[in-house]
This record gives structure tokens, sequence and C-alpha cells, in this order.
């Protein structure tokens, strides 16, 4: 394993976001992404792509997916090398691939705030299958708030999207990397970061919400999203 930790983005699809749903009167095609972190201590996965098992679902977002299990082939990995994985907030567009690591890797930690998961569970809030696999178990590592999950690599809470979503800092190994936020749907689009950051930073326009705080205090280089291939930069 190299002593260099890097991120890896991986297309696991798209789906149709409707009208309803955009704030903009128009339907918006958003791509599914998750990320590989190569880090010396292993490798992590941000997200795990869009599930199935729900006819609503397939008729209101009109899901196209890409095999994890080839995303991962393609970056020269088999899921039985991942080490870890966190989700950034279990609604079914994320946790596609949990029930197959746990069918592939059993007790790879898949790391989740604590009330996330409880949401979850209460029902009417994800496909329930890809959160509790019948006859496979998830092992879920329950967080509650920040934490360094490997040395550079922390979960910070940045609620909003759901209560329980959390975003992923990872901080380089090498001198000339910059630290990158996996912001997951913090924001849905990197112009929607961009707008809320520049306000945090000039203490104009909306209030920004208290986690952003605590990102701008990693001063990243970069924030790479869930939903957007666009990479917002200082």
């Amino acid at each position: 394993m190299s002593e260099e930790t890097s991120i890896r983005r991986l297309d696991l699809g798209h789906f149709v976001r409707p009208a309803t749903e955009t704030g903009t009167g128009h339907a918006r095609a958003e791509a599914a992404l998750a990320y590989l972190v190569r880090h010396p201590q292993g490798l992590l996965l941000f997200d795990t792509g869009i599930g199935a098992g729900d006819a609503y679902a397939e008729d209101h977002y009109r899901p196209r997916r890409r095999e994890l299990t080839a995303a991962l082939a393609a970056a020269g990995v088999a899921p039985q090398d991942l080490t870890a994985v966190v989700n950034c907030h279990l609604h079914f567009d994320h946790i596609g691939g949990n029930p197959l690591l746990g069918e592939l890797r059993p007790g790879l930690p898949v790391f989740v705030q604590a009330r996330e998961l409880a949401a979850a569970r209460a029902g009417d809030y994800t496909i329930d299958a890809l959160v509790d696999p019948p006859g496979r178990a998830v092992a879920y590592e329950e967080l509650d708030g920040e934490a360094e999950i490997r040395p550079g690599v922390t979960v910070v809470p940045t609620p909003g999207h759901t209560d329980g979503h959390q975003s992923l800092v990872v901080e380089p190994t090498a001198p000339s990397g910059c630290v990158t936020v996996l912001a997951g749907q913090a924001c849905d689009v990197a112009s929607d970061y961009s707008h809320a950051e520049l306000a945090h930073r000039t203490g104009s326009g909306p209030a920004a919400p208290p986690w952003w705080a605590r990102l701008a205090a990693f001063a990243p280089g970069r924030v790479l999203f869930a939903h957007d291939r666009a990479v917002w930069t200082p």
C-alpha cells in the first residue's frame, strides 16, 4: 500500500431529480458519485451507489446504475480490499452497495452517525432492505459527532440534507497535497458550496450552518460532492 493518500472518484450512475425537488422549476440529471480513498492504513470507500428494490423510487428518479464491483475493478480494487466504508447518509442513492459489501466483505465497518441510523431504521426514510439486508449483516460503526477514523481522516457532522448527514475530511500525507473534503450532499452542487463559503468568509449574505466554521478550519484545497462532478477550490 502506498504511503501517500490519494482519492479517486467512482461514477456509479445517475438519476433524474424531478422539478418538485430541485427548487428551480426544472428537472435535473444528477450523478451518483462515490470516492475511493487510498490511505496508508487501507482503502476506504465513501458511499456505495444507487440502491434498487423500490418501485416508487424507480419511477420517480429513473436511476441508471453502474455496478459497484465494476467501478472498483476499474480502479484496480476488489471489494475484499476495502477496510472501511463511510456513508454520508442513508438515502437509497448513497447505500446501494452496502448489502453486497456486507456479503462479500463480512465485518467491513460502515461508519454512520447514530442519529442517521436510528432515523433510517424508524421507517419511511429509505429502502429498508438496503439498511438491514435480510440474511446479511452490515457492520455499522455508529458515531456520535466528529471522529478521526484513520490518522488524518476525519468524519465531520454536516446536518442539513438530513439530521445525521456527515462529510469526510482527508488530510494529505505528501507535502505537495491539499486537504480534501468529501462533502456528500451537504450541498447539492459545487456552486451552492461556493456561495455559502463566500458568505461565511466575508460575513455577508445568509448565515452559514454551524458546521461551516469547522470545515473552514481544515482549510480545504478542494471539495468534492456526491451529485456534482464539479470541484470547489479556493
